[in-house]
This record gives structure tokens, C-alpha cells and sequence, in this order.
């Protein structure tokens, strides 16, 4: 039997201490859960091992010898493979040309396509996996990318295999395809690490689970002597949830209602009731659909079927500036890419959304933009030396109010929030929720995504649970634990 053990590892980012003097072990001819909640540092452990980051302390030790990577090639000449969550694959090479990109064989100094080919064809057979090894991988599914990159990591012969998250984007029976393949690997002798937030797998998949939680190491479980419960309170321990003031508005009136809205792949069948000013979460987990859910509502993505109502009329026109007409407001997941324009200033940054209110025989009317600038940094508390300033130059908090603070100025009737506390300090969160609470007050409603479920039990008055893009059930925070509501979103029950 194959161990691989990591010893005494620490890891410290810029204000954050990653992981924190951890020690675990990982044998062969089983798969090993690696679970924890988000920013637990299990990612981070993962990426150690894989080469991506180096440890600031502690040591990896394979069968007793100490190794040492630069980066994940040299991890993976190593027989250290992981298969990321965010497939590496070049969509316009083939599944040959992926599989061997680097290391393709040579004729003096023209590549061996013959010799290629076979060395695919020959790794495909092996393991089970029947592609078009000549085939471009853009016009392979999903689940068969997925097989690619797993195949891509096996032709470096792997002792260590990571999967990070690899059933995100499979559907359920594609799911057990893959598990069969990671069966026939453990029966291989591979070493197997298998990161999922999907709870109710690991009972089919893995053999052991590995907790981390705050950087710490907790323990290892056998999967089968093990309940849900005790594996959530391990990941969890005795969370306190700060509560939402219980001065906020609650109305009866409808504001916006969706019917059986629907995006292939994506979700289905969505509908729900938003009420003026309530603060509304969805909770679910990673690939459950919730991000792409609120971009199509927000009209940035097409939807397949549905209705939507605001103030009780129809959309007719299901575009992202008529959405905008009708008052709604999304703030992204990805701020820095799509919520904010980096290099420009922090002044430019608050107008842009607004531009079409302020612009005068199209040019801006400097003196509406100062005032409404202005106001979202004295309003959001935005620390800045100038407006003036690359929008880049600020904190993760300041930068996340900038993005609020743009969608504040279109005076927006619905706001709706995707992970709005994500990189960003305990202050500045609170911060945040505050504005929430506040545009609830004034009857402007909100719906809140986070992966931070502890967050969505302390902002919000009522929690649509999110799983498989479907809306499996809706709870009220006085009626749920956080360790509840985990469960909920991972597929099992309160």
C-alpha cells in the first residue's frame, strides 16, 4: 500500500492564515473526501499538493521520500495529477493534441502524429472511455471533456489523483459514469483526493472523509461508520448567526414574480414570488444554478421559457435594458470583471450604469454626475483620497460598494446581489448587509446569492434552496440551523 502524507503544512496569504499546521494522510486503493466550507483552506491544501503553491512551512512525503515542486508540471513528472473544476482543455485542439500537449512524440523535429495517435487511442482503451481521439474538444459534451482531462491526467501515469469539484457541471448519470471510472482507478492503486461541497456523494464515491476547518485539521472518518450530521458538525462546529433587525419591511405587495423559467443545462421550471422590500436568499451550492438563474432573470443571458412579472406587467422584451427600465439592478459574482471596469476611475465606475439619466444631448452633465458620485461615497462610506483614483487602487470592500454604489444611483426597485460579500473583510461585509437592510426599509427588495449560508441566515427573511437548477423547497431563517440548511443544499434532509 501507497501512502502520501503532508506533514506540519502552513500556508499564509496577506492577512489570512490559509492552513494552519496541517498533517493528514491519504493511502491507496481508496478515495479520500477532502471537505470543508468555503475558505476552509481545503483548496488551498489541494493546490500545495498539486504544486500550484508552495507551502510556508511543513513537508509532502510519498512512500517516506520528501517531495518537492516548483510549479504542477514538475508535481505531475512527480505522479502528481489533479483534474480541476475549471477544465484546462484547448477547445479548438483536438482530444490527442490535449491529451500530449508538451510532450508530444517527435521525427527529428516534426511530430509523430501516427505515434500520437496510438499512444491516445491506446490510454483511451485502457481506460474504458470510447472518444474520436481526432476530434476537436469543442464538440465534445461536457462529460466528455471531463473524461478528456481525467484521461490528460492519467498519461502522466499519476500515483496522486486530485478532483476538485468534478461533478459541478455533469448531470446525474453522467455522474455515475464518472464514479465508475474513479472505481476502476482505485482498483489501479492510485492514490484518490475527491474536493465536492455535494454532500450526498460522498457516500457513494469516497471511503474516508478529511475535515478542514479555519485552516485547521479536524479529522478522518470512515464514510460508512459516519452520518450526515456528525460529518456536518465536524466541517462546521457551533456556528453563531448575527441577527437582521427585525424593523424591516414586510409587505404583501407582489413586486416581481417569475414562472416556470427555464435554461437548458442551466435550470428549470423556476418560479417564485419577490415581495416589496423583502430580502430574499438562494442557497445552494456550487453548479446548482443560482448565479445563472439571476443573470438570466437580469436579461445578460437568454432564458429557453418563462414569464416574468415586475409590478404585476408582463415582460415583453426580455433584454437587459429593459430590465433595467423595469428597475432591476445585479451586482455580479465577478466584480473585477464584470462589475467593474479597473483601470478607470472610482468616479467613472458609480456613473456607468446610470449614463443613459445623466447624459444630455449625449454628453454627461457633469455637475447631476459629481452630486450623484458624490452622494454612493458618502451614503456607502467608500474610502478614497479622490474619485479620481483607478477603481483598482481600492480594497476588495471599497470596491465591492463601488459596484453597489453604480447600481444604487439607477434608483433600482429590485437589487440583486451575487455573492456580494465574496474577498471581502468582516467590516465590509457588514457593511454591505447594512445596505441591504437599508433598501429594504425604503421598499426596495433584494435577493441575495451566497455560498456563505451562514450569511443568508443572518440577512435574509426567506431562503429558496437551490439544487440540480431546480428550487427544491423554501425555508425561513427562524425555522432553520446552519448545519440545517448545509444539508438542505447538499441533498439531504434537516
Amino acid at each position: 500500500m501507497s501512502v502520501l502524507e503532508v506533514h506540519n503544512i502552513t500556508k499564509r496569504f496577506p492577512g489570512t492564515l490559509a492552513l494552519d499546521n496541517v498533517s493528514a494522510s491519504f493511502e491507496s486503493g481508496k478515495v479520500h473526501a477532502l471537505v470543508g466550507k468555503n475558505g476552509s483552506g481545503k483548496s488551498t491544501l489541494m493546490k500545495i499538493i498539486s504544486g500550484a503553491y508552495t507551502a510556508d512551512e511543513g513537508e509532502i512525503i510519498y512512500d517516506g521520500q520528501t517531495m518537492k515542486f516548483k510549479d504542477p508540471m514538475s508535481a505531475a513528472a512527480q505522479g502528481i495529477a489533479t483534474v480541476y473544476q475549471e477544465l484546462s482543455l484547448v477547445p479548438t485542439m483536438s482530444v490527442t493534441e490535449n491529451i500530449l500537449m508538451g510532450r508530444m512524440p517527435k521525427k527529428g523535429k516534426l511530430i509523430d502524429w501516427k505515434s500520437a495517435k496510438k499512444q491516445v487511442k491506446e490510454l483511451l482503451k485502457e481506460l474504458e472511455i470510447d472518444i474520436d481521439p481526432d476530434k476537436n474538444v469543442e464538440e465534445l459534451s461536457m462529460w466528455q471533456r471531463q473524461m478528456v482531462e481525467i484521461a490528460k491526467a492519467m498519461s502522466f501515469n499519476p500515483k496522486v489523483l486530485q478532483f476538485d469539484e468534478p461533478t459541478s457541471s455533469l448531470a446525474s448519470h453522467e455522474v455515475e459514469m464518472l464514479f465508475q471510472m474513479i472505481r476502476r482507478l482505485k482498483e489501479k492503486g492510485v492514490i484518490i483526493t475527491y474536493v465536492s461541497h455535494k454532500l450526498q456523494e460522498l457516500w457513494e464515491i469516497a471511503d474516508t472523509c478529511t475535515v478542514i476547518r479555519d485552516g485547521k485539521y479536524i479529522g478522518k472518518v470512515m464514510m460508512r461508520d459516519t452520518s450526515k450530521k456528525e460529518l456536518i458538525q465536524m466541517m462546521f462546529g457551533d456556528v453563531e448567526v448575527q441577527q437582521r433587525p427585525d424593523d424591516l419591511m414586510k409587505s404583501d405587495e407582489v413586486i416581481m414574480e417569475v414562472k416556470h423559467l427555464s435554461r437548458k443545462n442551466k435550470f428549470k421550471d423556476i418560479s417564485f414570488q419577490l415581495k416589496k422590500g423583502e430580502v430574499l436568499g438562494i442557497a445552494g451550492m456550487l453548479g446548482s444554478g443560482r448565479t445563472e438563474l439571476l443573470k438570466s432573470i437580469f436579461g445578460a443571458d437568454p432564458l429557453d421559457g418563462g414569464e416574468i412579472f415586475i409590478e404585476g406587467q408582463k415582460i415583453q422584451k426580455h433584454t437587459l435594458k429593459e430590465m433595467m427600465r423595469h428597475g432591476l439592478a445585479l451586482t455580479p459574482e465577478d466584480r473585477k470583471t464584470e462589475g467593474l471596469i479597473l483601470e478607470q476611475t472610482i468616479y467613472n465606475n458609480l456613473c456607468y450604469a446610470n449614463l443613459d439619466n445623466i447624459k444630455k444631448h449625449g454628453f454627461v452633465q457633469e455637475k447631476k454626475a459629481a452630486e450623484m458620485v458624490k452622494q454612493q461615497v458618502e451614503r456607502l462610506q467608500i474610502k478614497v483620497a479622490s474619485v479620481q483614483q483607478p477603481v483598482n487602487s481600492l480594497s476588495g470592500g471599497n470596491q465591492q460598494k463601488v459596484v453597489v454604489g453604480n447600481w444604487l444611483n439607477t434608483q433600482p426597485k429590485i437589487i440583486m446581489f451575487d455573492e456580494p460579500s465574496r474577498g471581502i473583510d468582516v467590516k465590509a461585509k457588514q457593511q454591505i448587509f447594512q445596505i441591504m437592510w437599508e433598501q429594504s426599509r425604503l421598499g426596495i427588495a433584494s435577493i441575495m446569492v451566497s455560498s456563505e449560508l451562514e450569511e443568508l441566515l443572518e440577512v435574509c427573511q426567506r431562503i429558496l434552496i437551490m439544487r440540480d437548477g431546480v428550487i427544491q423547497q423554501e425555508v425561513y431563517p427562524e425555522d432553520v440551523k446552519i448545519d440545517d440548511l448545509y444539508a438542505l443544499c447538499m441533498g439531504g434532509e434537516k
